[in-house]
């Protein structure tokens, strides 16, 4: 069944889950967001280059501003931060697809240093929260590159299922870039809740 033409997504912030503190992103964000988006290490299987600060300046002004989703097209961008020290260990996103479909996607990054503590799962949890329980959507997909393990087994511990291996669909970053696909559903997504 298609989702409601009043659908919206207006998290009341900040966000909070077990050890961190979800929100949208600032301004004085701009050095902490430099420290890991620049770093091509970090940016190799992601969908973006290494992040000047004008880049992310421009980031923060522009889409990253946004704290609602009110259509589909859109995407919510949050900063995670260590709820115990307040630095900003990373950025999640949620992407609204669809409103026919009641499709949306899930994308992260950590800093390296944080890497292996469960932010990442911890996060990436309550976005799907937010997304099947705060919008309403009946499907979510996470993309990645198939050499990016790390992303793939976080996608499993989500509780996604492997649903595509494109091979070679992409050129990307110089050379061609095998694609994975995993997805939850709304119904899946409740059974495993309870």
């Amino acid at each position: 069944m298609p989702m409601s033409p009043e659908a919206a997504l207006r998290p009341a912030y900040p966000i909070r889950t077990e050890r961190l503190t979800l929100r949208p992103l600032t301004p004085a964000d701009a050095d902490d967001l430099l420290g890991y988006r620049s770093r091509a290490d970090v940016c190799r299987y992601l969908p973006f280059e290494p992040m000047t600060p004008e880049a992310i300046a421009g980031r923060l002004a522009g889409d990253w501003a946004r704290v609602a989703l009110t259509d589909e097209g859109q995407a919510l961008t949050l900063g995670v931060a260590d709820t115990a020290t307040g630095e900003l260990v990373g950025d999640v996103v949620l992407f609204w697809h669809s409103r026919l479909h009641g499709s949306g996607e899930i994308g992260y990054v950590l800093r390296p240093d944080v890497v292996g503590r469960g932010y990442a799962t911890e996060a990436a949890t309550e976005l799907l929260r937010l997304g099947f329980d705060g919008l309403g959507l009946h499907r979510i997909v996470a993309r990645l590159d198939e050499r990016n393990e790390p992303s793939a087994r976080l996608a499993r511990r989500l509780g996604m299922r492997g649903e595509a291996r494109l091979v070679h669909n992409e050129f990307f970053k110089g050379e061609w870039s095998t694609e994975l696909v995993f997805a939850l559903l709304d119904v899946e997504w409740r059974a495993r809740a309870g």
